[in-house]
This record gives structure tokens, C-alpha cells and sequence, in this order.
């Protein structure tokens, strides 16, 4: 049965998004433009080459296959610290310590990577298109001051704003793409072989190349669809837009992703290894110029820029909320009345949007004072770091809808041989997979930040926290086994328990 916290939480506004909002700021989240420009051209010219479309389907199936069991958790636990309170249901409240540290980290730093390409981006477009030259550290700051204000009002807002920027980006790159089919390719016709899945794992169209890299990249290219859940207690309905939200946004984006691969290679012909390696996003820019236009090469720079700065935004909205949720446990005392505070008439995290503001602004100005560059150091050092939190977060994720619906046996009624039980196994021994791929591949994925002593310092960085939060958990479990009760286990349990003065615990 369901328990009552002694401490008050103030929860997020109730009702205030609905299911095209929670896939407008998922989808966002992953950032097609910025996924398609930046991933795309090192797949094709160090990864597994013209099988391109190949890993990106491959990728597909899999993060498909993960969401059949993150979704059958989803329509019986809603948090908006989404992976924290999944994984302390399903493993336990040590489990989900240790993952609410890593999954609070990756997203914390996401905002701050995805400025530092912001900045990098504007940057460039002002001088190349303006003839302004504005140091990107200025851009940086005005991306954390528009996030900071956008995020503190209603989250329809966000919504509304994030909505707007991602059917722009993502009309842009369909336009290429679809001109691409039309047109019947490039040089060497629409390349459909190109989609065999035996390309995922093999090296075609050139000599030299890194299956692992392609495969890495494309599974990057989804970093944030399972934001999905974190909005399900602002959420009309959260039962039941959480799990369908999930599913449009990872098969949605899947085919998106696999579609503008295969028509990039198609525009580029055999020599898109070649012509990757030599002019990067140029793969994406010259075929827009000759099929559409010099106008679509412009507007594309611009969607560029704006699609990393709704991405940086949408990453906000997620770190605010897992702060928020490990706040208003309350486990480090006074953090429910800050942390897990809620705006009086917004209903959104304000404190903790601005203490996230904060940590961004210390990332950014510790890598401008080390003298990096936003693109090269920022954007990607901080990107692996919270992709690998992100990853060893959802291998736990699913192995805990194994422990929550076969092991504890909660909810007969949706377990299944199937759904909860070998999609989940096949779903977190895929993730493993990809982990191992990073770490094979993490120098090439870093490029030139690998020499970089934060670079060396990343595994050791994701262990330290996932050594902090056992300590932390088995901490509280000694000395203060109320606290160590409720970690991960705030909830919102049915629509009953909106009362911002009963919290569910989710205890059963």
C-alpha cells in the first residue's frame, strides 16, 4: 500500500502538457540536425562507411526493443526523475542511487555540451554570414540566459518554443532528403544496398574504417529520447502518453535518422567516405546547394544554430528535473525546501533550472579559462562523459524492469515473457554492447580532445560517482533508514495523488 512522506513536496504543475508536447521536447532532446551534421559525416568517413543507413536501422531495432520494457514501467511509475525512480523500484534503492548520481551528472553536463556547439555554431554563422565577429563565450551565456528564463515559466512554454525549432530543423533536413529521392540519388543512383543490415557491421566504400565507431555514433545520435518520462507527472494522462511518447519518438526518429543517411549517401555517391573526411558537413551542404540552392545552404546554417540551442534547452528541462527529484527527498536536509521547490504559480523547478544555470556557467568558464575550444573540448569531452552515464543508466534501467515486474513481481497483469522479461534482457545486453563500443572507440570519438587530461579522466569520473552513491545509499540505509526508504520512491502513483501535501512513496 502507499505511504505518506513527513516532509511536504511541492510538485510540478499538473495537466500541462499533453503527448505532442513530451515528443516535441524528447525529440528535441536528441537533436536530429545537430545528430544528422555532426554523427553522420564521422560514420561515413571513419566508421563503417556507406552502411551508414545500416547502423542507424541496427540502432533502431535496438533502442526500440529497449523501450518495450521502459515503457511497461512507465504506465505503472510515474517520477520525473524518470531512470532514478525506475531503477529503485526494479534493483532497489541502492541501484537507484548510484543511478540518480549518473543520470543527474549526464544531463547536468549535456546542457553545457551542447552550448559550447551553440556557441561554436553562432560563432561561425554570424562572422561567415554578418561579417560580426562575437567571441563564442558571449553566445555561450546568452544560450544559458535564455534557457534559464524559458525554463523557469510554464512548461507548455518550453514546449511551445521547442516545438517551433524542431519542425523547422527537421522539415530542413527532410527537404534534402526528399529532393535527394526525387532526383533519384546522386552519381551512383538511390544506393539502396546501402540499407542491407549487414552493413551495420561491416566496413563498405572504403579501405579503412571502425565498425564499432559507426555503431557508437549512431546509438549517440538517440542520447535523450528517454526524457519522455520525466515529464509524466506535468503530463495529461501520463499512463498512457508516456509509453505511446516513447515509442513515436525512438521509432520516429529511427526512420528519420535511417532515411536521411541513406539519401545523404545516395546525393554523395560512392565517394561520400572521401568527401566526408574532406569537407565534413559538406556532405549535407553541397547536394542542398545543387538540388535546392545557395538560400537552403543558408537557412540550413541557421537551423544548425537554432536546433543546438532547443537541444541545450531541452537538456536543461532534464537536469532541472533530476535535480528537482533527488531534491525533494530531501536526503541531504533542506534540499526539499530549495532543490524540490516549485514555482507558486508556474508550477516549474525553478531553483533548480537556476542552480543548473550555475553549474553550466562554471563548465563554460572553466573551459574558457583552460584556454579549449567549445567544439572540439567542450561539446565533445562533455558529451562522452554523459553519453556513458546515460548508457551504464539505461543497461541498469533495463535490467530493472526484470527485477521490478519477475523478481519483486509487482503488476502480474503486465508482465510478460515478452515484454517484460526478454525485451528488457535483449534491450540491456545490447546496451552493454554499445558500452564496450565506446570504450574501444572513445579516443577516436573524442578526435582531437582525446589528448586531454578530462578525457583520460572520464571513466574514472563515472565510477567515482557510482562509488559516491553506494557509499551514500549504504550511508543512509545504516543511519537513516527513513531516508534511505524513500530514495527513488517519490512518485505519482494515480491522478488522486496530486496533492502537492501527500506524496506516494510507491511502496506496495
Amino acid at each position: 500500500m502507499s505511504t505518506t512522506t513527513a516532509t511536504p513536496v511541492n510538485r510540478l504543475k499538473k495537466d500541462a502538457v499533453g503527448l505532442v508536447g513530451v515528443i516535441f521536447m524528447a525529440v528535441a532532446t536528441a537533436a536530429p540536425i545537430t545528430a544528422m551534421t555532426g554523427n553522420v559525416p564521422i560514420v561515413i568517413s571513419a566508421g563503417n562507411g556507406l552502411g551508414v543507413p545500416a547502423g542507424y536501422l541496427f540502432a533502431t531495432a535496438v533502442l526500440t526493443i529497449f523501450s518495450v520494457g521502459y515503457t511497461a514501467m512507465a504506465k505503472h511509475i510515474t517520477a520525473a526523475g524518470a531512470f532514478y525512480g525506475y531503477i529503485s523500484h526494479g534493483l532497489g534503492q541502492v541501484a537507484g542511487m548510484i543511478a540518480g548520481l549518473l543520470a543527474t551528472m549526464a544531463y547536468v553536463v549535456f546542457e553545457a555540451s551542447i552550448i559550447g556547439f551553440f556557441a561554436y555554431s553562432a560563432h561561425d554563422t554570424f562572422k561567415s554570414l554578418a561579417g560580426v565577429d562575437i567571441h563564442w563565450l558571449w553566445f555561450a551565456f546568452l544560450g544559458l540566459a535564455l534557457n534559464a528564463i524559458l525554463a523557469y515559466f510554464d512548461i507548455n512554454l518550453t514546449a511551445k518554443v521547442l516545438g517551433v525549432f524542431l519542425v523547422t530543423e527537421i522539415l530542413m533536413l527532410g527537404l534534402t532528403a526528399t529532393v535527394t529521392l526525387f532526383h533519384g540519388g546522386g552519381p551512383d543512383g538511390l544506393m539502396a544496398e546501402t540499407l542491407n543490415p549487414a552493413g551495420a557491421f561491416t566496413v563498405t566504400g572504403m579501405d579503412v574504417g571502425a565498425v564499432g565507431l559507426g555503431l557508437f555514433m549512431c546509438f549517440w545520435s538517440w542520447v535523450g529520447f528517454e526524457s519522455t518520462a520525466m515529464y509524466g507527472e506535468e503530463s495529461r494522462n501520463p499512463k498512457k502518453i508516456i509509453p505511446i511518447a516513447t515509442l513515436v519518438s525512438v521509432v520516429g526518429i529511427g526512420l528519420f535518422y535511417t532515411f536521411v543517411s541513406w539519401m545523404t549517401v545516395a546525393a554523395n555517391g560512392a565517394a561520400s567516405p572521401k568527401i566526408a573526411a574532406e569537407k565534413f558537413a559538406g556532405i549535407f551542404f553541397d547536394p542542398t546547394e545543387q538540388l535546392i540552392g545557395p538560400w537552403a545552404v543558408t537557412l540550413f546554417k541557421i537551423l544548425i544554430l537554432t536546433g543546438s540551442f532547443a537541444c541545450a534547452m531541452a537538456f536543461h528541462n532534464c537536469a532541472a528535473r533530476y535535480l528537482y527529484a533527488m531534491g525533494r527527498e530531501n536526503l541531504i536536509p533542506g534540499t526539499a525546501r530549495t532543490l524540490g521547490a516549485t514555482h507558486p504559480v508556474h508550477g516549474s523547478p525553478h531553483v533548480a533550472g537556476f542552480v543548473q544555470t550555475a553549474i553550466s556557467v562554471v563548465l563554460v568558464l572553466a573551459f574558457f579559462f583552460a584556454g579549449m575550444d567549445p567544439y572540439v573540448h567542450m561539446y565533445t569531452l562533455l558529451a562522452v562523459l554523459g553519453t556513458l552515464a546515460i548508457l551504464v543508466v539505461q543497461t541498469m534501467c533495463s535490467f530493472s524492469v526484470i527485477g521490478y515486474f519477475h523478481v519483486r513481481r509487482k503488476h502480474p497483469e503486465t508482465a510478460s515473457l515478452w515484454r517484460t522479461l526478454l525485451a528488457p534482457l535483449i534491450g540491456g545486453l545490447a546496451m552493454a554492447y554499445v558500452i564496450l563500443l565506446l570504450f574501444q572507440n572513445q579516443e577516436a570519438a573524442a578526435g582531437a580532445a582525446s589528448k586531454s587530461a578530462l578525457f583520460t579522466a572520464i571513466p574514472w569520473i563515472v565510477v567515482a560517482l557510482a562509488l559516491l552513491g553506494l557509499v551514500a545509499a549504504l550511508y543512509l540505509r545504516t543511519r537513516h533508514p527513513a531516508r534511505f526508504a524513500i530514495i527513488g520512491r517519490i512518485v505519482l502513483e494515480d491522478t488522486t495523488e496530486r496533492d502537492p501535501i501527500s506524496v506516494s512513496t510507491g511502496a506496495q
